[in-house]
């Protein structure tokens, strides 16, 4: 070693043993791993195993039953703009998306924490029904799309973000409106606000269509 100290060489070097010695150990951990596992119960696959145990906070929240910080339990209780509702109904109310996929996307909720379609009463299963269509009217009204999407997500493992409360999705259409920017880019442009699209189309709920 040079009175400079080690050289790049010297560091390289000892980086790479370095490294060869964390790989031996990480080998000697799984093989011992595996050995133990011998004695526990289950059946090998080929798959490897992300433990990811601080999702079980979201897990929970969305999964207790109990409506606690349920957003859709708790839109209602603020003033339209905060809460961006369109429209409240007797049993249930319309929300804007706070993540649209299209500008004007909203949500039926029901006013009850309840996770399951089955759940809804007759009279709740009615109200979804007419505020969808409703919704659809309007929509076209204000903005002219080509086409719907309608749908409700059951249940975390079919793409729901608040599973533990049950909401309809009326997303309009635009031909072109799925292009390189959502396909390849992962990223949705939005022209439009969401208290700009939620006030218009509150406006139009009052108007008969």
């Amino acid at each position: 070693m040079s009175p400079l100290g080690p050289s790049d060489d010297e560091i390289d070097g000892h980086v790479d043993t370095a490294v060869r010695i964390d790989k031996r150990a990480r080998k000697r951990a799984i093989k011992q791993a595996m050995a133990d596992a011998d004695d526990l119960t289950g059946v090998p696959d080929s798959f490897q195993r992300l433990w990811t145990p601080h999702r079980m906070v979201y897990i929970d929240a969305n999964t207790a039953g109990t409506g606690a910080a349920c957003p859709f339990c708790d839109a209602p209780t603020q003033d339209d703009a905060t809460g961006l509702i369109v429209h409240r109904g007797e049993r249930c109310y319309v929300v804007m998306n706070l993540f649209p996929y299209n500008p004007g996307h909203v949500l039926i909720c029901p006013y009850r924490h309840v996770a399951d379609y089955t759940d809804l009463t007759a009279e709740e299963s009615a109200e979804v029904t007419a505020l969808t269509q409703q919704a659809m009217r309007v929509l076209r009204a204000v903005s002219k799309p080509a086409g719907f999407n309608l749908g409700v997500n059951q249940g975390e493992v079919a793409g729901a973000g608040v599973a533990g409360h049950l909401h309809q999705h009326v997303v309009p259409r635009w031909r072109g409106d799925a292009n390189f920017l959502p396909v390849i880019g992962r990223t949705k442009a939005l022209p439009k606000l969401l208290e700009d699209a939620r006030r218009e189309l509150a406006e139009a709920w009052q108007t008969p269509t």
